[in-house]
């Protein structure tokens, strides 16, 4: 029996999978392993997920932990010693989230792989390994195509008029936001980013609006120039994402994909299902 968990930073799923069959699915709240302590991963881990694993607490035999934040050997090791204070597994992996994409999307194929969902990644993969990443730099410099930079372009657009008057005060009526709201959610409130992606079901409410819809295929598109084409020539120009943005606009993702040359592969919403077969 296996415990695989994908871990963001607003929420966890934790998987007991046995023989490719999930016998309990436990959701906690998300941990960035950058922004917290061993100690406070430890804590977490102790009050939401262990009460909920007592009756597994001797199967499981592994743990694969996929998480935002876990980028470096010493954080890999903080997560990894909080896992085992918490569960009393022989072997502990703690990967990227970028390697759980890799993993879900392209099994032990080479291939690329993207993540678009409040932020944005992308890498190739040799099948066992992150061989090549191009860094996404975040929301201010880059995460082209994510949720929070669809949104910084949906409100930049609306609160300098470039959308068509009755779309932007259906926008600010749908929010019940005003321009010093957006000012101070964005500039003056933690998190800015969150706020922007968690606008973005506007977009795709109204992406057969015109101007919506170019501004979601521009911004893949510059995805697709400032990211995929460091890849190229490495394998086929089939391009595998995973994250809610990939996945609910997968037919302008699509689009954007032929106006550069590239086709869209694989389109999940969650590593989850993938990273069940992989370790099965």
């Amino acid at each position: 029996m296996i415990l695989i968990a994908d871990c963001g930073s607003t929420k966890t799923d934790w998987c007991v999978v046995r023989e490719g069959i999930v016998e309990k699915q436990v959701f906690t709240c998300g941990m960035n392993a950058v922004m917290l302590t061993e100690e406070e991963m430890r804590s977490r881990m102790a009050a939401e997920l262990v009460p909920e694993l007592e009756c597994y607490a001797d199967a499981i035999e592994a743990v694969y932990f996929y998480g935002a934040g876990c980028i470096s050997p010493e954080v890999c090791a903080n997560v990894e010693r909080a896992i085992r204070a918490s569960i009393n597994a022989q072997d502990v992996e703690v990967h990227t989230d970028l390697l759980a994409a890799a993993r879900a999307l392209c099994g032990r194929r080479p291939g690329i792989a993207c993540i678009l969902g409040t932020g944005s990644n992308s890498c190739f993969y040799d099948g066992e390994k992150i061989c090549d990443n191009v860094s996404p730099l975040g929301y201010i410099l880059g995460d082209e195509g994510s949720g929070a930079v669809l949104g910084k372009l949906l409100v930049g657009d609306v609160l300098k008029g470039q959308l068509p008057a009755e779309l932007c005060e259906k926008f600010l009526r749908k929010y019940d936001l005003t321009m010093l709201d957006i000012i101070r959610k964005v500039y003056r409130e933690p998190q800015g980013n969150r706020f922007l992606a968690s606008v973005t079901p506007f977009l795709i409410e109204n992406i057969n609006e015109k101007e919506v819809h170019d501004l979601v295929l521009g911004s893949f598109k510059a995805f697709f120039r400032r990211n995929i084409s460091h890849y190229a020539g490495r394998c086929a120009p089939e391009v595998n994402f995973i994250g809610s943005i990939a996945y609910y606009y997968r037919d302008v993702l699509a689009e954007a994909a032929r106006e550069c040359g590239y086709s869209v592969g694989t389109v999940l919403k969650s590593p989850m299902e993938g990273l069940i077969k992989f370790h099965s």
